[in-house]
């Protein structure tokens, strides 16, 4: 029997012997322990809702180059999974899909992240619009806060943009209380807590870097390394400003990255409960 057949029905069986237990199929209607709405049905969503659960964090990566040495989609890899372990902490929060497509510069003649295949780049306006439209959907189902996560600092004028238009048109809309947060605590860290304390452990600022550097690469490490080509960190492309970095990720470890998503989930998580307070 083909491997891909043998495996379909072994799962089969799986499935029906679970039916059969005691449980029957009640076995299979559990609400998932997920933060991730899209891992929730409707009705499981608007349980949640109505159950008291109105903080939402909505996301937001980047698809863009990281040198030879990440793949294209750390940012929406990355945001997602420290959006989770965030909704995870603050509780009664869920976690809206990643909006992975963001402004990255002119697309021609191209600058930037552009100079590079692979990155994808919006206008602001369409993004600005993106960023409205999910948070008004949010509103429309009961969320009365609603978090910007950027894990990208190139739009974070954007997100504060957006946050302050909608937040005055609430005020005076007459509809449900909701607000908007653009959380600034999510990015800044990286760039102030996060960097300090590698310095403290004996690293350079040239080393840290500023992009696909060890700071960078430490983080992704920490959360999926699947997305690291680990082989070619000692490469000189891959501390290379022609190749898209600024920095040196020879001595990237994940380690060094879950440092930083500690203090990312601690700080991020401490911001948006003291936002939601009455």
């Amino acid at each position: 029997m083909p491997l891909r057949r043998l495996s379909h029905t072994l799962a089969c069986l799986g499935l029906m012997a679970l039916l059969a237990g005691p449980l029957g199929p009640m076995a299979l209607a559990a609400e998932p322990d997920s933060p991730f709405l899209e891992d929730l049905t409707s009705p499981e969503l608007q349980a949640r809702i109505d159950a008291g659960t109105r903080t939402v964090l909505i996301p937001i990566g980047g698809t863009e180059q990281s040198g030879p040495q990440m793949a294209l989609g750390k940012h929406n890899v990355r945001v997602h999974v420290l959006a989770g372990q965030i909704a995870r902490r603050v509780g009664h929060t869920v976690v809206a899909p990643v909006l992975a497509y963001v402004p990255e510069g002119p697309i021609h003649p191209p600058a930037g992240h552009m100079r590079f295949a692979g990155t994808i780049s919006i206008p602001e306006p369409a993004f600005e619009a993106l960023l409205e439209g999910t948070a008004r959907s949010l509103r429309q189902h009961g969320f009365h806060d609603v978090f910007f996560l950027g894990d990208h600092g190139g739009y974070r004028k954007n997100l504060e943009r957006v946050a302050e238009r909608l937040n005055q048109a609430w005020a005076r809309d007459g509809g449900p209380p909701a607000r908007v947060h653009a959380l600034s605590e999510y990015y800044r860290v990286t760039q102030t807590a996060y960097v300090a304390e590698l310095k403290q452990r004996g690293f350079s600022p040239a080393e840290i870097g500023e992009h696909a550097g060890l700071a960078d690469t430490s983080l992704m490490l920490a959360t999926d390394p699947a997305l690291v080509r680990s082989d070619t960190l000692a490469s000189p492309a891959a501390r290379d400003r022609a190749h898209g970095v600024t920095g040196d990720p020879r001595r990237a470890s994940v380690a060094l990255g879950q440092v930083g998503v500690q203090q990312i989930v601690e700080t991020s998580a401490a911001a948006i409960q003291a936002a939601v307070k009455p």
